[in-house]
C-alpha cells in the first residue's frame, strides 16, 4: 500500500486521543467532554480514510474538510478540557 502521511499522523493521533480518553474518563471520573473529544478526535482519522477510498475529486476534497473540521472541534474540545 502507497505511504500516506496525513493518514498515518491521524490513525495514530486517534491512538493517542483513547490513550488521553481513557485517564479522563476513568482516572479523573470526567465522562462529558472527554467523550465529545473522543468522538471528534477518532472522526479525523475515519474521514480521511473514506478521502482515501472515495469515488471523485468532489468526494476527497468534502471528505478531507470534514475532517479539517473535526480536528478544530477537538482542538475546542482540548481547550475546554
Amino acid at each position: 500500500m502507497k505511504e500516506n502521511i496525513l493518514r498515518d499522523k491521524s490513525y495514530t493521533f486517534a491512538l493517542n486521543a483513547i490513550k488521553v480518553y481513557k485517564q479522563l474518563a476513568f482516572e479523573q471520573k470526567e465522562f462529558i467532554l472527554s467523550k465529545q473529544f473522543l468522538r471528534s478526535a477518532t472522526s479525523i482519522g475515519a474521514n480521511i480514510e473514506e478521502a482515501v477510498g472515495s469515488q471523485s475529486k468532489k468526494d476527497f476534497l468534502n471528505k478531507i474538510f470534514i475532517s479539517y473540521k473535526e480536528a478544530r472541534e477537538t482542538k475546542y474540545w482540548l481547550n475546554l478540557l
